[in-house]
């Protein structure tokens, strides 16, 4: 597991140079100074941890918008918009609509009251699978999904932010301990 982790962070740091090259040879040369003050592109520790965090909040956001706020998420935060862009695919066709569920149950936990998750027999007579009817579903999904998707959002960028970090220590940490095994021992 030690090798790979670091396998992976030199795979990740061998990145930086070409992406590098890439923004001087390109229209992005112009905005070089802006996007290496942003570090939009470094693949060190916290722009990686910061720009996973950004995908996995914007992730949630519908369709077409999930990578233009993404972008927009990293160069506030200053994480990297590779990490980012990558980080929101963690939703597709057959993540959604379960993660929409979390979503509603969690609103209904932040919510006074009783909220009810409505039946998808309720708004697709005869159980079809259609965008109208998802559509419609999400509509029913009501305030308890506008609470729980923010929630969940923040939860799962919380989560992808101490994943990159523990990912990217560990080999350290196990270095470390190994040592000190080896002192002791």
């Amino acid at each position: 597991m030690s090798q790979t982790l670091c396998s992976l962070r030199r795979w990740l740091r061998g990145l930086e140079p070409k992406a590098r090259t890439y923004l001087e040879r390109s229209w992005l040369a112009q905005f070089q100074p802006w996007l290496e003050q942003r570090a939009l592109f470094r693949f060190q520790r916290q722009p990686l941890a910061r720009g996973v965090a950004a995908g996995m909040f914007c992730g949630l956001i519908p369709g077409p918008l999930q990578i233009p706020g993404t972008l927009l998420v990293c160069a506030w935060l200053r994480g990297n918009i590779v990490a980012g862009g990558v980080a929101t695919f963690y939703t597709n066709p057959l993540t959604t609509v379960p993660l929409y569920a979390l979503a509603f149950y969690l609103g209904a936990l932040v919510m006074p009251g009783e909220q009810v998750l409505p039946a998808w027999g309720s708004v697709a007579p005869g159980g079809d699978l259609s965008v109208q009817a998802l559509a419609t579903w999400v509509q029913a999904l009501g305030t308890p999904l506008l609470v729980g998707l923010p929630t969940l959002g923040l939860l799962l960028a919380v989560l992808g932010y101490a994943t990159v970090q523990l990912l990217w220590l560990a080999p350290a940490l196990q270095r470390k301990r190994r040592l000190a095994r080896s002192r002791w021992g």
